[in-house]
């Protein structure tokens, strides 16, 4: 793999300049999270080399895929708990008005 586990976290850190993530409160150093998640995606992306060029994108797509719509759950179940979201609605809507792509692949 031709980036390592701080390269990628200087590209999520120039990322959030204009799509910042709200770390809100949490007792962690943000710099230190960021390295946690990717050295654990470096990890994941050196494993699923043994694959094979086609099973390891494959691989990675749906790591990534898992990895958003658990973001896409936490995200609604806060905005539940903050009285701003109910079920079936508002929350995922924007994905609902996304354009969608033939079974042929991504």
């Amino acid at each position: 793999m031709n980036i390592t586990s701080t390269g990628l976290a200087d590209l999520i850190r120039e990322i959030e300049v204009e799509d910042p993530i709200d770390y809100g409160d949490l007792p962690y150093d943000e710099d230190e999270l960021r390295l946690l998640v990717c050295s654990h995606i470096c990890d994941i992306a050196e494993q699923s080399a043994q694959l094979g060029e086609e099973n390891r994108q494959t691989m990675l797509l749906a790591v990534t895929a898992k990895l958003v719509l658990e973001n896409l759950v936490l995200n609604v179940r806060l905005m539940q708990a903050q009285g701003k979201a109910h079920a079936g609605g508002g929350a995922t809507q924007r994905f609902t008005t996304l354009p969608t792509r033939t079974p042929a692949g991504c």
